[in-house]
């Protein structure tokens, strides 16, 4: 019979679409990998359907948040029952859209004994894709020209203005999308509003491949544990589908100057673009592990248990990536039976302890 665990985490981001994939169920399997059964995984996610709540070799408990347009009173009601339920540790919140709510609300979680490490709002802001020009400016770093529309009309204009297709369109949270035309930027630029609001985003196009960055900042300006790699296959949503570790010093020296001028703290992803002239864009900060963060793990540096290790007061086991891994993204079924949705469709909770 095993031990009880002796910490509790709770992790958000469980949602497992194939195509755009949240980084919460890479970071409960590097967690759960890492420290085994002395550690209870609370999974945390907003939509019923989400497949990660269910799995319970990762959580052994899950429970739904309300999404975060309903305020934040609702979402500190809900943490309020969840803790008197679970009594957790520290919270890794796993999604850009709820970043500023917890946040805002850091201290009341840690008045409930739930510790977290984040960036400060005005970090936050200044990675934001709408500001990250300046900051990359700021940090002598190349960024694509960007510019923030309100309407569609840009698309059928914008030759008037200099631009030409094809260009990305984006949104301030999430979701970008290469658009060859007028119709295609349009239909883009409604479905980007609709989900994230405005403004959107529109990026001058440039031909590359994609490198991309994952490691901690310790609030002081220092990057702890980066692992680098290279996209080798994309979906549809240009998330990694197939990836593979390398040893790049520019781009880890592009992300090291950008934790330094924002002296970030927590998680961080550093999206670059390595042009067909071998130069380096900067195409996003995202301020949470990415999807693809088990890759890290596997290579060797398991950055979750890292950040649980900083929460703890204690010095993170940070070793260095091997190069040459190789990760290959597949979908999987969950099957579970109807009582065991119900419970989550209509109570919002699952305990994967008590079947």
């Amino acid at each position: 019979m095993s031990a009880a665990p002796t910490l509790c985490v709770g992790i958000t981001g469980l949602n497992a679409k194939p195509e755009n994939p949240g980084p919460g169920l890479a970071v409960a399997r590097s967690l759960r990998e890492a420290l085994g059964d002395t550690v209870r995984i609370v999974g945390l996610s907003y939509d019923v359907l989400d497949a990660g709540l269910y799995l319970t070799e990762y959580c052994d408990a899950a429970y739904l948040l309300p999404y975060p347009s309903a305020g934040e009173d609702q979402l500190m009601q809900r943490i309020h029952y969840i803790q008197q339920q679970e009594n957790m540790d520290m919270m890794i919140p796993c999604l850009d859209a709820e970043l500023l709510s917890f946040t805002r609300l850091q201290t009341a979680f840690e008045d409930l004994g739930i510790r977290m490490l984040l960036p400060d709002r005005e970090q936050l802001l200044r990675r934001n894709k709408d500001r990250l020009g300046e900051l990359a400016e700021q940090a002598d770093i190349r960024y694509p020209e960007s510019k923030n529309i309100s309407n569609t009309a840009f698309f059928y204009q914008c030759h008037e203005q200099g631009w030409r297709y094809p260009m990305v369109v984006k949104g301030l949270f999430y979701d970008a999308t290469v658009v060859h035309n007028a119709e295609q930027g349009a239909a883009a630029f409604q479905c980007i509003a609709a989900d994230w609001g405005l403004p959107v985003l529109v990026q001058r196009y440039a031909k590359g491949h994609e490198v991309n960055l994952v490691a901690l900042g310790d609030g002081q300006g220092n990057m702890l544990g980066a692992v680098m790699m290279r996209k080798q296959a994309v979906t549809d949503k240009g998330k990694a589908w197939a990836a593979i570790t390398i040893e790049d010093p520019n781009l880890h020296e592009t992300a090291r100057k950008l934790v330094q001028a924002l002296r970030w703290s927590g998680p961080l992803e550093v999206e670059i673009l390595k042009d067909e002239g071998g130069q380096y864009l900067l195409i996003e900060i995202n301020p949470r592990f990415p999807a693809w963060v088990y890759l890290a793990t596997a290579a060797g540096v398991n950055l979750p248990a890292a950040l649980v290790s900083i929460l703890q007061d204690k010095t993170p086991d940070l070793g260095t990536a091997a190069v040459g891994r190789l990760m290959i993204r597949y979908a999987q079924e969950t099957v579970i039976d109807l009582a065991t949705f119900e419970s989550m469709a209509i109570a919002g909770m699952h305990l994967a302890d008590k079947e």
